[in-house]
């Protein structure tokens, strides 16, 4: 599976290729016959054929220890004693046992880990008392306790640490997925700011651009000046629509480093014909740009400040410029010839940014509106800053756009909003 499962697998085994585990008991077989063709220690019998084949079954058993591990211990025991119990030297089929030990107590849980190992102290004491006259009782009781400790220490701490992989690996595979999904939501979060950018520069320059030449088509025939002033702001325009769209795709391209993937000024100074692309983000002293250029589409707008204005961060800044330009937007595609009014009041803690138009007569106060990608965007924006953004149709006819943002850190100087000149309220 990972790393760890396998990891896992090898050192506790819940599962084994058949034939390594055959291998295994067939090597223990064969230290076990060699071992019994020595001489043993007084007391002992020599190996014959019963005691071969026990030691061949002892063997043998030990292939399915990691399938039945409680199971193959007991049986492994249990003809441990009984090649004791026919006066064959203990420690010939000792091993198997001890390897069944092991098993138990990395596998299964310590209670049953110890009752396994008193069962293998009480066989290597049952030998020891067997063949009293021969033996030392302190070595004896020495090797009961010690063998089945230290088997019993190792089988624990290889389960513990076979297990902790296992963990690791499950948290690998969630932490794997958890980064796909931050990655795929930060892709998504992405899609839709790009998205969101796109739809304020394409939406609003084109339905100047498309304002501008339908005009300038009408009143080719009689007014050439009004004509020409119109495609002067088509040009206007949609080389400003060409400078924010060229600024978005080259911060799209920026390399880890910093460096476009394209051609460009190796000093990065961002001047050439791509300098307008490294230019700020649009702000609020671009306003009266952007309401130039509706007035030069026929609507007539004003903008107002009332308070004392304070440097706006320039994400903040951004969303006031994208709302109004939005709200501005949805004026020339929906209102028809009107007035709007753009006003920008500083409060203590709140600011709050309108955008008004009188409207031509075809909104109706209770009329529900359905919310469009710009009504949207324009809440996705001041979310982001912690403010809301209310549009509907206005009791006394028309429609409004209202953004309410917390107020920035009073002491910031001002430098957010043009300067004011005297007094709290600024027309324009």
């Amino acid at each position: 599976m990972h790393a760890g499962s396998r990891f896992l697998d090898r050192c506790v085994g819940r599962y084994r290729p058949p034939a390594v585990d055959l291998l295994l008991a067939l090597g223990y077989i064969g230290a076990g016959l060699l071992l019994g063709q020595e001489q043993p220690p007084a007391g002992w019998r020599s190996m014959d054929g019963l005691g071969a084949a026990l030691t061949a079954l002892v063997g043998l058993v030990m292939v399915a220890r990691r399938i039945a591990p409680v199971a193959v211990f007991a049986a492994s025991g249990a003809l441990w004693v009984l090649f004791i119990a026919c006066g064959y030297w203990p420690v010939v089929n000792s091993m198997p046992p001890l390897l069944g030990l092991y098993t138990v107590a990395a596998t299964r849980r310590p209670r049953t880990a110890l009752l396994c190992a008193a069962v293998v102290a009480g066989a290597w004491l049952y030998a020891g008392i067997g063949n009293i006259e021969h033996s030392s009782m302190p070595t004896v009781l020495a090797q009961a306790v010690l063998f089945p400790a230290v088997v019993l220490v190792v089988g624990r701490g290889s389960g513990a640490l076979a297990e902790r992989n296992r963990q690791f690996a499950e948290l690998t595979v969630q932490l794997r997925g958890q980064q796909e999904e931050i990655a795929r939501q930060a892709l998504t979060e992405e899609r839709v700011r790009i998205a969101r950018e796109l739809h304020d520069v394409v939406a609003h320059h084109m339905s100047v651009i498309s304002l501008q030449a339908g005009m300038a088509s009408y009143v080719f025939p009689t007014d050439p000046a009004a004509s020409r002033r119109a495609l002067d702001t088509i040009a206007d325009t949609s080389r400003e629509a060409l400078e924010e769209m060229r600024r978005m795709l080259v911060l799209l391209r920026v390399g880890q480093e910093g460096r476009r993937d394209g051609h460009g000024d190796a000093q990065g100074d961002g001047q050439g014909e791509d300098g307008a692309a490294h230019a700020p983000a649009p702000g609020l002293d671009l306003l009266d740009r952007l309401l130039e250029r509706v007035r030069g589409a026929g609507v007539e707008v004003t903008l107002e400040i009332e308070g004392s204005p304070v440097r706006l961060p320039q994400g903040m800044a951004l969303c006031v410029y994208r709302v109004v330009q939005e709200a501005l937007t949805n004026v020339l595609k929906h209102a028809g010839p009107t007035r709007a009014a753009v006003t920008i009041r500083h409060e203590r803690r709140t600011m709050v940014v309108r955008v008004t138009d009188e409207g031509d007569g075809t909104f109706q106060p209770n009329k529900e509106m359905s919310p469009g990608h710009g009504l949207i965007g324009m809440r996705e924006r001041a979310k982001i800053y912690g403010g809301s953004v209310t549009a509907g149709p206005r009791a006394l006819g028309g429609f409004e756009v209202r953004l309410t943002l917390p107020a920035p850190p009073t002491s910031d100087r001002p430098g957010g909003l043009p300067a004011p000149g005297t007094g709290d309220v600024h027309m324009r």
